[in-house]
């Protein structure tokens, strides 16, 4: 029971921050955008038989998903889905009537309900259960048959079934972040605390405070409408106010939560255009975290995405294709042109590849003599076990 109380009362909490974490915390919603938007452009290819599929309704499905739907939206909303709920949900649309579907929407996974039954009404992981799966509109509870979704989903520790909130654990951070906002919004806007005072020793009439704040604004400026002067007394100095101790420890927090939750995505600083005040957003560390952003972020994440299609798509429906992303034309990803053009001319001076297969990677027409390989005419074949070279017309 203590468990049970404990994840209702967390289930709750996370909710309150973690779950409006996208529109109440800035970095939330900064970090997602990067995501999304580096994610839309991986191209996703058809593939059979190792070549790629270039028309067909297949091909039509995901070059265009529905009527109000982009291949580029389609991906856009899928991972924004998983980065924000843990999960995201496939719908073939009210007219599928089961094989190749001809539509694809995208649900709301917190509108999507689900309902398991099991023999005795116990579900165990061992037995076979009964699931029923439903879409919460404002006045429905819609129907969905298990046939009809592709499930795409993060593994949760609590629910075996659904996905989980990935901000879930950084509840208290968000929190943290909110109200630190707050409080320096409340800072800000509270006109009533002086920037800074003129401080003496002596009583001062107020027609005496009057000409010496007038004195002192044709002196050093006028003063604006969020700042305030305060006047007391004779032999009038001026002391600055500071920000107390409590409030830079606010400034503080919120780096470390910015951090935080950078962290949480996989997101490198730089690619978040957030710099030490001691280096630069230029150079060979910013190439060198973008690359990483794709090695070890977002390509994990596609190659998630394409498992899931292959178990609950192709696979399922019985299909000869596959998908997979076509990482080609993503420059974080590519050496220098210079040098992998160096690398290109060795694998095919070696014999490992092609002018065709040079060709198929850079997504270009092959040419109809570039099948051949051209032996460079300065090798020389070895005889191994005189350790010495020999022409091709060498005798035993």
């Amino acid at each position: 029971m203590e468990k049970e109380n404990f994840l209702d009362n967390y289930d709750n909490y996370s909710t309150i921050y973690s779950g409006n974490g996208y529109l109440h915390n800035a970095w939330v919603n900064i970090a997602v955008g990067i995501l999304v938007r580096n994610i839309a452009r991986a191209d996703f290819v058809i593939v059979r038989g190792g070549n790629d599929v270039k028309g067909g309704r297949l091909f039509d499905l995901f070059r265009r998903p529905n009527r109000l739907m982009s291949r580029y939206d389609l991906w856009k909303e899928t991972a924004a889905w998983w980065y924000l709920e843990g999960e995201a949900f496939w719908w073939f649309g009210p007219e599928y009537g089961g094989g190749l579907p001809h539509e694809i929407y995208i649900l709301d996974p917190r509108r999507v309900r689900h309902e398991d039954s099991a023999a005795g009404g116990v579900c165990d992981p061992f037995q076979k259960v009964n699931r029923r799966w439903f879409y919460q509109t404002d006045t429905d509870l819609i129907p969905i048959l298990r046939d009809e979704l592709i499930h795409f989903r993060d593994w949760n520790p609590w629910n075996p079934v659904r996905g989980v909130n990935p901000l879930a654990a950084l509840a208290l951070e968000l929190e943290q972040d909110y109200f630190a906002n707050k409080a320096n919004s409340q800072l800000l806007k509270n006109n009533a605390v002086p920037m800074g005072i003129l401080k003496t020793d002596q009583a001062i009439r107020p027609e005496e405070a009057d000409a010496l704040e007038k004195r002192w604004e044709s002196k050093y400026g006028a003063v604006r409408a969020n700042r305030k002067i305060a006047v007391l007394g004779k032999g009038t100095s001026f002391e600055p106010l500071a920000f107390t101790p409590e409030v830079i420890k606010l400034f503080e927090l919120k780096r470390w939560n910015l951090y935080t939750i950078l962290a949480k995505y996989g997101i490198p600083p730089r690619v978040a255009n957030i710099n030490d005040k001691s280096t630069s957003l230029s150079g060979k560390d910013t190439q060198e975290q973008h690359a990483a952003f794709w090695k070890y972020t977002l390509i994990p994440a596609l190659r998630q995405f394409e498992s899931i299609l292959e178990t609950q798509f192709f696979i399922r429906l019985g299909l000869q294709e596959t998908g997979k992303f076509d990482l080609w034309d993503i420059p974080e990803l590519q050496e220098s042109e210079d040098a992998q053009s160096s690398r290109d001319i060795a694998e095919i001076n070696a014999g490992l590849k092609t002018i065709n297969d040079v060709l198929k990677e850079r997504g270009k027409d092959p040419k109809p003599w570039g099948n051949k390989w051209y032996r460079p005419k300065n090798l020389v074949p070895v005889d191994l076990q005189s350790g010495g070279a020999s022409g091709e017309g060498h005798g035993e």
